[in-house]
């Protein structure tokens, strides 16, 4: 390996752990927002009412935000940065901000006055219910000003990670599910119905997450102000880049809408079942997938605007061997602890055995797919890196094809599961296209180290399994038990998997295993 991918490579490794770190406090406190957010309100028609309301603005924001505009950003500006001057880059920094502000104060209006039709379209099961239709109406349009500040926070992320300052644009979500956390706490009782509270909190949340960037901005010389030079080449070319990757970056969310528009037309708390599913399988997708693929589109993107292309195969191989080490025996685990994590998370007050049962049949259906969903991240980005955006959209909406016909044919057997195991396959069929694609223009870019990592991660996760089903004969799992034995039996499984999975890595010489207790060296030793 040479000095420059050896480099590159320990510069994805510190990235992807400082937005890990990071997203990992986030998914920590979104997990206790859920809890309270459970607990207090349950999974039924307000609840219902409120994922609904809450993912459309959130579906906008991964089309328009991170699913769109910082993929398509980064790319651009990393050029002007490497190939131009800081000047031009900064000044194509502002025309964006300027052009972007405008645009989402148009979509912001269109959205409020829209909201009856919009609702009705993603979920046309809920017009049978008029209070349940009126109250996901209202509270969409209490939502949706946070595409508005979202959007802005991805423009931000998208200057700041190119500038290799991941820390500010990871740690936006944590203020986000405290907003939500006070709002259901302390506010629900100032409002009518309560599930109202959530909204207010989501609004106040956007807001926090837009203001925490601008002194990360400022420390590193980015002031965003008006300029109204529309004309500016680079801002053309991040158009360009951005209406395709619309369908192409947002193909996971867009499934999982999907599934919601379906789910309306299921029996009630089918909404909720898939949400709280979906909540969990993110958890791996946000600490690693996402941390991963946010970390490797600069050094992708400053690769191929070198024209390093071996490099960038090199980089583009070791990222993903990293991911798979960690989703793979991700994927083990929650197949096998579905049950116990649903229970011990969730089911208290208005949750009860029922909705652990039923969640828990979602989350297994979306565990299958959790290593296409984390692959999808990192091929994406490679394909962004090298402004091709156009195959992404391609094989998005063939995968959006799958995803439908799969839904309609597998929602009455299965119910909400089917939905869920459709979004998987879906996905699946994504990557192999990606993949496909992105091999016939660079060439092969997986090396022999890729697939003996492979091999070596899933035998270390057999291992694992085996680990987490011995510890039920000596400690049985109860469904019906106090909440600490369920906490405690969760956890042993957690920490005894963990342990003999890193244990068989490490017998079986797995690379990554030894990568990470060399910087875990280097990092106490300073050597």
């Amino acid at each position: 390996m040479s000095p420059k991918t050896s480099t590159e490579n320990s510069r994805v490794v510190h990235a992807a752990g400082v937005v890990g770190v990071a997203t990992l406090l986030s998914r920590i406190f979104g997990f206790l927002r859920d809890m309270i957010v459970a607990g207090l309100f349950g999974a039924g028609l307000a609840t219902d009412a409120f994922f609904v309301a809450f993912r459309i603005p959130n579906l906008l924001r991964r089309l328009l935000a991170e699913g769109s505009l910082t993929v398509s950003f980064v790319p651009v500006f990393t050029d002007y940065l490497k190939n131009r001057s800081r000047e031009d880059a900064l000044k194509l920094a502002n025309i964006t901000f300027t052009a972007l502000s405008i645009l989402l104060v148009f979509v912001s209006l269109i959205g409020v006055i829209l909201s009856p039709l919009i609702v009705a379209a993603i979920a046309p099961g809920f017009v049978k219910s008029p209070v349940r239709f009126d109250l996901t109406v209202y509270l969409t349009r209490l939502m949706f000003p946070y595409i508005f500040f979202l959007s802005l926070v991805a423009l931000c992320m998208g200057i700041l990670n190119s500038l290799r300052h991941f820390a500010a644009p990871a740690l936006a979500p944590v203020l986000l599910n405290v907003s939500i956390i006070v709002a259901a706490l302390f506010l629900r009782r100032f409002f009518d119905p309560p599930i109202v509270a959530l909204a207010a909190g989501v609004v106040i949340g956007g807001i926090l997450q837009l203001a925490l960037q601008i002194p990360f901005l400022l420390r590193h010389g980015v002031s965003l102000k008006p300029d109204f030079h529309f004309r500016y080449p680079g801002l053309k070319r991040v158009g360009t880049l951005m209406l395709p990757a619309v369908f192409g970056a947002a193909i996971y969310q867009i499934n999982i809408f999907i599934g919601t528009i379906l789910a309306s037309l299921l029996p009630t708390g089918s909404v909720s079942f898939l949400y709280y599913a979906d909540r969990i399988v993110e958890l791996p997708l946000g600490v690693f997938a996402i941390a991963v693929g946010t970390a490797t589109l600069p050094s992708f993107s400053e690769q191929a605007a070198g024209g390093r292309f071996d490099q960038l195969k090199k980089t583009l191989s070791f990222s993903l061997r990293l991911l798979l080490f960690i989703t793979i025996p991700a994927t083990f685990a929650l197949i096998a602890l579905r049950v116990p994590i649903i229970s011990a998370l969730f089911q208290r007050g208005e949750f009860s055995v029922d909705s652990t049962i039923e969640t828990a049949r979602a989350l297994f259906c979306y565990s299958v797919g959790l290593p296409a969903f984390s692959l999808i991240r990192i091929i994406v980005a490679a394909h962004y890196s090298l402004q091709d955006t156009k195959s992404p959209m391609k094989a998005a909406i063939v995968a959006l094809i799958v995803n439908a016909l799969l839904s309609l044919a597998l929602m009455f057997p299965l119910r909400h599961a089917g939905l869920a195991l459709a979004t998987s396959i879906a996905s699946t069929v994504n990557v192999a296209m990606l993949w496909f694609i992105l091999r016939k223009r660079l060439g092969e870019f997986l090396d022999h180290d890729f697939y003996s990592s492979v091999t070596r991660t899933v035998l270390s996760s057999f291992v694992m399994l085996a680990a987490i089903f011995s510890l039920g004969i000596f400690y049985p799992w109860d469904i019906s038990s106090p909440f600490g034995e369920r906490l405690i039996y969760l956890s042993l499984s957690v920490a005894i998997g963990a342990a003999s999975f890193f244990i068989a890595a490490f017998f079986f010489r797995s690379q990554e295993m030894a990568s990470a207790i060399t910087l875990i060296r280097r990092r106490f030793t300073g050597q």
